[in-house]
């Protein structure tokens, strides 16, 4: 499983902003965010829900996992998706790291990876508890 995921019942904004914090309470900064409800509307004129990616970073286990495995950035950030569903309801859905770095056959990484999970985890119980 590459993913796994929460729903929440309050507004785009507020989900993103309330993943946002979720994320930096775990440790987390956002480091990317593509908007890719604007970029297809701009590119190709396309109407989507509003769909956002968010690249997480923990800088601590990174800079671990980045001595251990240069070339680990590869697989980095955290990806974490909020979008619109047809319903209205907002689905917060989190890269899983440890089915992503096995492609690194490498116990170090698979520790990191395990924490990283862990602390993902925690930001979507914090986000099930806030509903």
């Amino acid at each position: 499983m590459y993913s796994f995921s929460t729903q929440l019942k309050n507004s785009f904004a507020a989900a993103e902003q309330q993943v946002t914090e979720a994320l930096k309470a775990e440790g987390f900064g956002v480091l990317t965010e593509i908007d890719v409800q604007a970029t297809l509307k701009k590119k190709l004129g396309i109407e989507k829900r509003p769909y956002k990616i968010l690249g997480a970073c923990n800088p601590v286990l990174a800079n671990q996992a980045l001595d251990s495995e240069p070339n680990i950035g590869l697989l980095l950030p955290c990806n974490v998706v909020v979008r619109e569903e047809e319903n209205g309801v907002i689905t917060v859905a989190f890269m899983n790291p440890s089915a992503v770095l096995t492609l690194v056959d490498r116990d170090d990484i698979a520790t990191s990876a395990n924490q990283v999970r862990d602390k993902l985890l925690r930001v979507q119980a914090s986000l099930k508890q806030d509903r």
